[in-house]
């Protein structure tokens, strides 16, 4: 590991991040649920998400284009299903209460969702899956983006990484979750390669002239003024199946869009209200009651079991073992929790800049 690379304490961490939303006019309560979904990403070694993104979110709040004070409008509400507008609070925390709101529908009904639209970014979307699962449910999550990945046989940035996450219970120590973007690489993976200065695949870029690109900073610099773009899961062209993480992201889109009458396309990219920019986007949130349909541990039994049955199979020459979904996440959290999370020069800057700017002395950290 490089030697710039610190570690702090995950507890500190999400303290340091909570103050940070408090000394941005943040409610208590609300920079406590903000700061718990960044450190869930840090500690699960997702490192795209967690601190990574805080000074994204400092700079955002700064400039007027989110709103401190998130209130939640609750456009129609039924048994299952409800629809609200966030007008353009913080996402963590009403995607956290969309969430929470879907699984007491689904503990009473058996299925419970919730589209949200007026909403912004709102950290891992498999966070809001997890506290599914942690209720015994099969959670699901989604949310659209700005613009970063192109249609096949087009290289106009059109759809955002538009994640498409599920979570299910098992009976091991962690639940089944997959959470990952609908594009090869997720913009946070340019923003921390650009940071590391360390080159991004061949084959997971198109320039507007339909080239590859792997530098980071010219991939920001060219994501920027469209002129670069994500490819879908599958790559460019059919070749690899690049249709079907074209699709995928556009079924995000509709969940996250259409469903709630909102903002989709490159209207993500931001609008102008009353003279104030605005980043809007949508989510969708589906709890599923698994024991409206069977007993949660005949269920867990068998989720487990094709969990251990897959890790079992037959590995690859030279390969010394197989994964399942969520599996490494859990190995990351029950090594940072003991080694910390790694600070990369880059982020110490950032959270100088916020510490500085926001008097938080007590934070006396070693760089």
């Amino acid at each position: 590991m490089s030697e710039n690379i610190i570690y702090l304490d995950a507890k500190t961490l999400e303290s340091f991040m909570r103050d940070v939303f408090i000394g941005l006019g943040v409610p208590k309560d609300d920079a406590h649920i903000i700061a718990e979904v960044l450190i869930a990403s840090d500690i699960r070694g997702i490192d795209t998400h967690g601190i990574q993104r805080c000074k994204m979110y400092f700079d955002r709040i700064k400039a007027g284009m989110y709103e401190v004070i998130t209130k939640i409008d609750v456009v129609k509400d039924g048994p299952t299903t409800a629809l609200w507008d966030g007008n353009c609070g913080m996402g963590h925390v009403i995607a956290y209460k969309a969430m929470k709101t879907a699984i007491e529908k689904a503990k009473k009904y058996g299925l419970g969702s919730v589209a949200v639209r007026n909403s912004t970014h709102f950290g891992i979307a498999g966070y809001y899956s997890l506290m599914a699962t942690k209720e015994g449910m099969i959670g699901f999550a989604v949310t659209n983006a700005r613009p970063s990945m192109p249609p096949t046989f087009g290289v106009e940035p059109m759809l955002g990484t538009n994640p498409l996450t599920v979570g299910a219970p098992t009976d091991e120590e962690f639940p089944f979750l997959i959470d990952c973007a609908t594009t090869i690489v997720q913009r946070g993976k340019v923003e921390l390669y650009n940071r590391i200065n360390k080159p991004l695949p061949d084959g997971v870029v198109i320039t507007d002239d339909g080239k590859t690109e792997t530098d980071p900073a010219k991939i920001l610099e060219g994501m920027a003024k469209g002129k670069a773009a994500l490819l879908p899961l599958g790559g460019k062209g059919e070749g690899t199946s690049g249709y079907k993480g074209y699709g995928y992201a556009t079924l995000v889109e509709i969940l996250s869009a259409a469903l709630q009458d909102g903002i989709y396309l490159k209207d993500t990219i931001g609008i102008v209200e009353n003279g104030q920019k605005r980043l809007k986007v949508g989510h969708f949130f589906l709890a599923i009651n698994i024991e409206s349909f069977l007993s949660i541990g005949s269920f867990n039994k068998t989720a487990g079991n094709i969990m251990r049955g897959l890790r079992e199979s037959k590995k690859a020459p030279g390969e010394e073992k197989i994964y399942t979904a969520g599996e490494k996440e859990f190995i990351a959290e029950q090594e940072r929790l003991k080694t910390g999370i790694p600070i990369n020069k880059s982020l110490q800057e950032d959270i100088k800049i916020m510490r500085k700017e926001l008097h938080l002395d007590k934070y006396e950290f070693n760089f």
